[in-house]
């Protein structure tokens, strides 16, 4: 009986350590995206260029632990590893959830959203099968023999490190975000006729200026209680709202395209009806400068033979991004977008969208732009 639940304990763990990692390592620089975010909640900042790389070594721990679990080699030392990971995990989530600092863990990527609540009730019930583990480690027989044990280790470090570095050379090999290729952006942002919107509580403090006693009630009692008609009651201090079910959210809440001037263009960039070119570098002083030269040549091919529009959106000053263009020679027109948008739209610095009516037909990291004449052939002559 004993030997059963170790081995569905090793089993689920495994399992989901495995697939915790791959989902995370699938998209590691949004990953990274989200350790900044803990960096800044923790006063870290100073770790945010090493974001990348820790992201990539946690993802391939979370990997490599899961599978070495299931094969059973090096039961205590992995047993230690799995303990100390799910305590600083779970930590990171307690903290999320108690304090509301970082809303989603990114504990499951961008595939599988969870609250800061949920992310810690998985890491407690994930520690309470892993303390299991931990306690009969010593019990722990490898599946195969040592060395090929070892040898399955070892090709399993290596291929969770190969998928980091190739998912963020290129991009997702599973693209999760709202921006993915086939998605509309203007109907992404839409709210659907008849969508329930969020559902708040609102708390008022109430004061009776005769009498001097006082009352609590939430908006639904005050209103039907009927108090208000009560001018000796006077609502004291602010009122307090929260949150007690969550309503439908379009997935892109937060894409404003304006020129220089603040003039709003969303509207009419995303209702291009024509194959049209974005340009997305949301850091335009760490963009690659060979891959923004490559995409300016192929801007001026296609305006010059299928007068495509090409339009570059980034977070840059307009005085630093005008600057950067005069320098590099640049003949696309530019927009500005907050930083978060532009880093989900694209994993890449600069990348590129190509857009019909606002959906996005393709999209390429700056290791793998198309050719100009292949990106004729695919989409201009049909």
């Amino acid at each position: 009986m004993k030997t059963k639940l170790i081995w569905v304990c090793r089993i689920l763990v495994g399992l989901l350590f495995i697939f915790s990692g791959l989902i995370k390592i699938n998209d590691p620089l949004g990953f990274s995206y989200k350790l900044q975010e803990y960096f800044e909640v923790f006063h870290i900042e100073f770790l945010n260029g090493l974001a990348l790389f820790i992201a990539i070594i946690l993802c391939t721990l979370e990997i490599v632990l899961g599978f070495a679990l299931l094969i059973g080699v090096r039961a205590v030392k992995v047993s230690w590893g799995l303990l100390l990971l799910i305590i600083f995990f779970g930590f990171l989530t307690f903290y999320s959830a108690w304090f509301k600092v970082v809303q989603t863990c990114g504990c499951f990527g961008d595939a599988i959203p969870l609250t800061p609540w949920q992310s810690f009730c998985k890491d407690m019930a994930l520690l309470a099968l892993v303390l299991v583990i931990f306690v009969n480690r010593k019990t722990i027989n490898p599946v195969f023999d040592k060395k090929t044990a070892d040898k399955l280790a070892i090709g399993s470090i290596v291929v969770a490190l190969g998928l980091g570095f190739y998912t963020y050379s290129f991009l997702p090999i599973f693209d999760f975000l709202a921006y993915n290729v086939g998605a509309n952006i203007p109907g992404e942002m839409e709210t659907p006729p008849g969508a329930q919107p969020d559902e708040f509580q609102v708390t008022y403090h109430l004061k009776n200026s005769k009498t001097g006693a006082t009352k609590v009630m939430d908006d639904k009692e005050y209103t039907r209680s009927g108090i208000w008609k009560d001018n000796n009651w006077q609502v004291v201090g602010p009122s307090e709202s929260v949150l007690i079910k969550r309503g439908f959210t379009p997935k892109i809440i937060d894409l404003n395209i304006k020129d220089a001037q603040g003039n709003d263009y969303t509207k009419e960039l995303l209702s291009n009806p024509f194959n049209n070119l974005i340009i997305v570098a949301y850091d335009l002083q760490k963009a690659n400068l060979e891959a923004i030269g490559s995409l300016n040549a192929l801007a001026i091919n296609l305006h010059d033979n299928f007068n495509t529009r090409t339009v570059l959106l980034t977070s840059n000053s307009a005085q630093d991004a005008e600057a950067f263009a005069k320098k590099n020679h640049l003949v696309t027109e530019i927009f500005y977008v907050d930083a978060v948008p532009l880093k989900e739209m694209v994993r890449a610095n600069p990348g590129l969208l190509l857009l019909k009516n606002g959906t996005i037909i393709n999209k390429w990291h700056y290791h793998s732009l198309p050719k100009y004449d292949d990106l004729v052939k695919q989409y201009f002559q049909k």
